[in-house]
This record gives structure tokens, sequence and C-alpha cells, in this order.
């Protein structure tokens, strides 16, 4: 696969071999950030659960301490205080059905997340279609859907992400920017992973998780290495191994790459 000067000078940088500590894989990533913005760091975490089961789900919503660094539009379906709360809280756009009919008929998008009311999700459902594929409709379980719309608008704003599983069961979010520094970056990081640990932990079975990896949008990935990050130590009986992961895109833990993806699995 090609790849660009800039991209290839970062990746001598990183011991493909290794799997680094937390601190010191938050400091290679800003150390090899090339791109002239300023590039979103995302970690990815392979569980050991298999998605395809309801009861194996793991997903959630977290304020990380930080936040994401990203501008949220938000959008919030209200009527009467709740809207005027809304308003005051912080949210971009606030409606009923008039935003409903914005969005059917002007195929409308100009935001990112979107919080509801109880008493408007009747209406909020019709919207179901379109909100639902690209990630935008609103869930009690993400506490997007919530009688208390304006702290809902003060989290969103204020850098809460959502993790879900995908098909893959992997997680895969956004931790933070290049400019918040190693420091900043891991403790967003550590705060995100203790959510997924916790969420995770009620399922009771399988490993916590297989593999992780946190990686620059545009820039080469990093392992983490589980015990010295202070995530799970490992205990008697569990041991590395190194095989193939099909499936994905780019150089995620779901990619299928030239050398084995290491991991972390029960023997």
């Amino acid at each position: 696969m090609f790849r660009g000067k800039k991209y290839q000078e970062s990746a001598k940088l990183i011991d493909k071999s290794a799997q680094y500590e937390a601190a010191e894989g938050m400091d290679l990533i800003c150390k090899t950030a090339k791109a002239k913005f300023d590039e979103t760091v995302e970690l990815h975490v392979k569980l050991g659960v298999d998605s395809r089961h309801a009861d194996q789900q793991v997903r959630g919503a977290i304020v990380l301490p930080h936040g994401t660094g990203k501008t949220v539009r938000v959008l919030v379906f209200a009527k009467g205080d709740k809207a005027d709360a809304a308003r005051e809280a912080g949210a971009d756009y606030v409606g009923d059905m008039d935003m409903v009919e914005k969005i059917q008929k002007e195929n409308w998008f100009d935001f990112d997340v979107v919080i509801a009311s109880p008493d408007m999700m009747g209406v909020v459902g019709r919207l179901g279609k379109v909100l639902g594929p690209k990630g935008l409709m609103p869930s009690p379980k993400a506490g997007t859907v919530t009688p208390d719309v304006a702290k809902a608008v003060q989290e969103s704003k204020a850098g809460k992400i959502e993790y879900r599983l995908d098909k893959t069961n992997i997680i895969h979010c956004p931790i933070g920017k290049v400019s918040f520094g190693a420091e900043k970056l891991i403790e967003n990081y550590n705060a995100l992973m203790g959510a997924i640990v916790k969420a995770k932990a009620r399922q009771r079975q399988g490993p916590v998780y297989q593999e992780l990896c946190y990686r620059l949008h545009h820039g080469p990935r990093r392992e983490t290495e589980h015990g010295k990050a202070g995530l799970k130590e490992l205990k008697e009986g569990e041991i590395p191994l190194s095989i193939p992961l099909n499936g994905g895109n780019g150089d995620v833990p779901s990619a299928k790459t030239e050398n084995d993806i290491k991991f972390w699995e029960n023997a």
C-alpha cells in the first residue's frame, strides 16, 4: 500500500513489535503528528464479546475530562419551558415539528447530536429511518432522551461521547486532539477505558478486551501494553497471542494487514 512521505517518517519512530505504555504511546502520538491541521486521536478497543447477542452489547456514554476538541452542533426536540432551557444551555437548534419537516423535506443534517425530551419521541420517531443509519437517533442509553434537556446539551457541548460495539466487536472513539498534549490525552483515555471496562464487566464472560490501540486519524497505529497501561494486569494463564484479523479498513484493529495483529486473550 502506498504511503506518503510524512506517514513513512512517522512510522519510522514506531516499533511495530512493541506494545507501548499509555504515557509513551500518547507522547509518540504528539511527536508523529505531521498534518497541517489539528489531528484527532482515536482509540480502538476489541472486546471479548459477540455483538450478535443482545446480552453481550456494550454501549454507553461519558463526558471526557477535556472534551474532544470538536465544536458540537446540537439539535433539541422540545416544547415550552424545556425548549427555553435548551436554548439557554447553548443548543444550536431547538424545535419540534418544524425541525422534523426541515429534515424530511430539505434533507437537512447540519447537526452532530440530537437530544429529545421523552414527550417528543413520538415526533422524533418519524425520523428513525434517516437518523438511525447516521447514528443520530436519540436514545435513553446514550442519555439523549431525557427530561433534563439543558443538562444533556451542556454535556454534549463539554465533550460527551457515545461508545458502542460495531459488527466486528470493536469500539471506535475519538479521545481528543493532538494539541491537547500527552497528559490530557491520557486522562481522556483512562476515563473512556474505565467506562468501557465497567460496562463490559456487567457481561461477566470472556476477557475484558483482546486488543487496544490508539492512532492519529491520518497516522500509524500504536498498540498499548495492557498491564503497564494500568487497565488490566495479566493474570496466570493469560498469554499474548498473535493472529491476523479480517475486515475493516485502514490501520484499525479490524484490518487485515501484512503483519499479524497482536492482542491479549485468555489461554
